[in-house]
Parts: C-alpha cells; structure tokens; sequence
C-alpha cells in the first residue's frame, strides 16, 4: 500500500498518479474519508478507555454507600469501551480496503496511458536479415526435437509443451548462464517453494489486475506463483533488515504458473505464451533512496545477457496504465523475432519502491542518532528483474538459425552444453 501519510498530505498527487493508470481519482477521496473515520473511532475508543481508566480509580476509593452506582456506571462504561474497540476494527479494515485500491504512486517520468503508450528508450542490434524464408522458433524446435507441442498438449491440455533433448539443454544452459551472472553479481542463490499463502501473494500485489491469471488450489487455499518475485517478496516478511552495509539480492529460479487468462486467440503457436515455464528473477531489498540506481543496474545486467547472446532488442519504459499495481516504474526488454517481424518481451523489471514492503511489513532500520539508542525503521524499497526465462529460447532460435534448419550456439552459452557450436536438425 502506498504511504499513509503521503495520502493524507498530498492528494492531488496520489490522485494524478491513479489517473495516470487509468484509474478513478475517486478511490483517493474515499481513501481519505475511511482514513479520517478510522482516525476518529480510535480517538473515540482512547477517550472512553481514558475515562474507564479514571473511573476505576474512583470506584476504588469511593465510600461502601457510594460504590453500588458507580460499579453499576463502571459496567455501562465497560460495555461503551467493547463497542468502541469494535468500531476501531471495523473501521480499520474499511480503510485498509480503501487504501489497497490506490496503486504505487508512479515515478515522475513515466508515460501516462496504456499498453500501447510505451516510450522507446533505446534499441541495440541490427534487426536480423536472412538469404532465405526464416522459419519460426516451434518449426525449428520440431526439426531439432527439442519441443514437442502435441505431447505437451495430449498430457496437459493446450499451451503445454515438453522440451526434450537439446531443448532442454537449451533452457539450462540459459538458466546456468543467468545464475552465474547473479552469482558474480553478488545475488545469493535461491530456489523457492512454488505455493504460497494468500497473504503473500496479496502482498506482492497479485490478486488484484491479475488475480484471473493466478491459479488456487481451494482446499489447501495455496496459490501456484506466476514468478519467484511473489516468494522471494515473502521470504522477509515481518521482519527488519540491516542494509547498512548494502541491498539484499536474491536470484530466484523457480517453475511459474499461469492461466494467461483474457489471451485466449493470442501466441497460441508456440512456446511463446504458455501456462507453465522457468525463470531465474532477480530480487532486491533496499533502501528508498537507492532504489532508483538499482533499478538501472538491474536493466543494465539484463541487457549484457542479451548482447552476449547476440540478440536485438528495444527497451521500453512502460506506461502507467500497463505497470501492474505494485510497480512504481516498469522497463521492458523486448527482443526481435524474425518472422513476427516484431519486438517481444522477454525480461521485465519493477521499482516497487515501498509498496510491497509495507503490504508485507518489511523495514530497515535507520542508523540510530547518538545518544538515543537504536534507531527507528522505516520501510525498505523491493525490486524485481528477470535475467532468463523459457520465451528467450524463441528469440534464440529464431536470430540464430540458418537455412538448413540447423542453430548457431551463441559463443557465451557453449560452455553450458559441453562446447556445442551448432545444434542440428535430427529429422
């Protein structure tokens, strides 16, 4: 949730930022009116348990002859405080209800509209030529027998696939590639349990926009993480950090799950969008105020892993009505796909700021001043990133194919696949 206090003191603000997503500048009036109602029952229930508190003291020392009636009041007063103390809590979570409906106050810069109103940052590479008609990434996938389709479908239903042979190698070869990046780039390693509680996936802001997407196992009330991001974003919950010595950075790598709800008719060819697949994303806790440079450092690293694998690509700088309302700022990456003649997404990576932090009650601790002990705390801000997912393979073998139907193995994943240069077709 965003900042209480930032709400109180600068509606129009939070109000430009809702309408910059699209959304009603009314659910900041609202927010306000449940804050202020929720403020009232609690002066109103510390009135009464002052005024409780001074009467117990006066039937204590009040004459036998006196004490009946006002035990009697003291009853009365009791019963006033019981419901009082009811009407805080309901007024509580009335405002806690307001305020969730109010995204991340999105960071100046950032384009207003929607999917479609995106602003291109930069683009690296040539778009790939070819002397030949280009086949799409499932066509080579079949001549390599590295993605079978029709048994992914048969086992599990449409958009499921098996990777198999040099498909799969394929996959973790990027994902081994990925994690020793993080590695170098100080990310402790880890891999996260796959089902979580609701109150870390509402947290992390995913049962709102994009509650359709997720699945529920209803009789153990779990739910199946669309991205590491969601438990990684868990894993501090309740506590308080010490970043005094720097951010904390984690590298996810985890299966994801989603039900692609509202895409039906769309990518259905292919591996391009899928119910399941794997991802290694990047998390990190931090301070406010560093969150902005690490975001950077973030896209910079994503970035160098698609030059290294010889990849063109654009970086976007999302709108505000496309972010998600978690996300204070959004940089896609969108790489090229040749026989889509078109750019598409294959790494994303948010500033929450503090917004997941405070759902989640994640804080640092400020260096204490001197003389006056610890110091106090304050939320941390959380950002994600991904560095390789399942997608990636389509932009690989499509740029990198030739005409015989065979794949050149870029030079920095060779390694990962026992010196492979080139994988050939099988059939």
């Amino acid at each position: 949730m965003i900042d209480p206090v930032l709400l109180r003191e600068n509606p129009v603000l939070v109000k430009r930022s809702q309408e910059a997503r699209g959304e009603s500048p009314d659910t900041v009036d609202a927010a306000l009116e449940a804050d202020r109602a929720r403020r009232a029952a609690i002066t109103a229930f510390e009135e009464l348990r002052a005024a409780q508190n001074a009467h117990g003291k006066k039937v204590a020392q009040a004459p036998k002859d006196e004490k009946a009636a006002l035990v009697a009041e003291a009853k009365e007063l009791s019963e006033r405080v019981k419901q009082a103390q009811h009407a805080v809590t309901a007024a509580e979570e009335a405002s806690a209800l307001a305020l969730s409906k109010i995204e991340n106050i999105v960071i100046d810069g950032v384009p207003a509209g929607g999917e479609d109103d995106f602003v291109t940052l930069r683009t690296h590479g040539e778009v790939p030529a070819f002397a030949f008609e280009p086949r799409d990434h499932l066509e080579l996938g079949e001549l390599l027998d590295a993605i079978d389709m029709e048994r992914g479908t048969k086992v599990s239903g449409s958009r499921f696939y098996f990777l198999k042979g040099i498909g799969a190698r394929l996959e973790l070869a990027l994902m081994n590639l990925a994690l020793d990046r993080a590695l170098q780039a100080g990310f402790v390693p880890l891999i996260p349990p796959t089902l979580v509680r609701p109150e870390v996936m509402r947290g992390t802001g995913f049962l709102g926009q994009h509650a359709a997407e997720v699945y529920h196992l209803e009789e153990d009330d779990l739910f199946l993480v669309g991205t590491s991001e969601v438990p990684l974003a868990g894993y501090h919950m309740d506590e308080i950090l010490d970043l005094s010595e720097g951010a904390k950075r984690y590298a996810g790598w985890s299966t994801c799950y989603r039900r692609e709800a509202g895409s039906y008719g769309k990518d259905t060819r292919g591996i391009i969008r899928v119910h399941q697949f794997n991802k290694l994303e990047m998390f990190v806790y931090t301070t406010a105020a560093d969150a902005e440079a690490e975001h950077l450092r973030l896209v910079e690293m994503q970035e160098r892993m698609l030059q290294d694998l010889g990849l063109s690509y654009r970086v976007i700088d999302v709108a505000a009505g496309d972010l998600g309302s978690s996300a204070a700022r959004k940089y896609d990456i969108e790489a090229w796909v040749p026989t889509q003649n078109a750019y598409r997404e294959l790494t994303s990576t948010s500033n929450c700021t503090t917004y997941q932090a405070r759902r989640l009650d994640i804080r640092h601790r400020l260096p204490a001043e001197p003389g006056k002990g610890s110091g106090k705390t304050e939320p941390v801000a959380t950002l994600n990133g991904t560095l390789a997912t399942t997608r990636w393979i389509v932009a690989l073998l499509e740029t990198h194919q030739r005409e015989d139907g065979s794949v050149t193995v870029p030079e920095v994943l060779r390694p990962f696949l026992g010196g492979l240069e080139v994988m050939e077709p099988v059939t």
